[in-house]
């Protein structure tokens, strides 16, 4: 990727949390022995009073034939991202994110089917900011579930920045839009002044 602004071979809750607040993310490589830092000259992001819902998601939400929770089971949850093929989400990262949030600072949405965990999202929290990493399903909709109970819960909480890193045609549907560095850079300060609670 042309969007890597550097390379180290270690990482921390620490140093993951400050690059947030500069802006860029971390990847992980399966097998590599270091860690790549991503700042996206556009950035995906999802107005959160822009959430569409499709008709049929729509019709999911209302029929309700799930429970959603919040930070019941993170470790599932990333466990359930890392799972999907040519995932960013090493052995490393998933400690890195646990320490997170054991510390309050990440969090997961989960959706469960029938008592088992069928899909959900999770992210790390700064301020009013909400950096969306992953999300994944079990069942056919639940990561979508997960996403539209993350958007309430944010707006209901006041969040100003839910921050999905790139925008994707996937991602398109829910409303997510580019936009500069630049202009990213203006929201993300102005939402790290906040102070949200999740």
């Amino acid at each position: 990727m042309t969007d890597i602004v550097k390379v180290t071979a270690t990482l921390s809750a620490g140093l993951v949390e400050a690059g947030y607040r500069e802006a860029i993310f971390p990847m992980g490589h399966e097998g590599g022995r270091v860690i790549t830092w991503h700042r996206p000259k556009w950035r995906g992001v999802l107005p959160l009073d822009r959430f569409h819902v499709s008709r049929s998601l729509e019709r999911t939400l209302r029929a309700g034939r799930f429970e959603v929770t919040f930070d019941r089971d993170f470790a599932g949850v990333v466990e359930g991202c890392a799972s999907r093929p040519d995932v960013w989400i090493t052995a490393e990262l998933k400690q890195v994110y646990g320490e997170l949030h054991r510390a309050g600072k990440a969090h997961s949405v989960e959706v469960w089917v029938e008592g088992q965990l069928a899909g959900g999202v999770y992210g790390v929290h700064l301020g009013g900011a909400f950096f969306a990493e992953s999300k994944f399903h079990h069942v056919r909709d639940m990561s979508k579930v997960a996403l539209a109970c993350l958007v309430r819960r944010l707006r209901e909480r006041g969040f100003a920045l839910l921050d999905v890193q790139y925008w994707t045609e996937h991602l398109a549907q829910f409303g997510v839009m580019e936009i500069s560095e630049r202009e990213y850079r203006t929201r993300l300060r102005a939402a790290l002044e906040l102070d949200c609670e999740f």
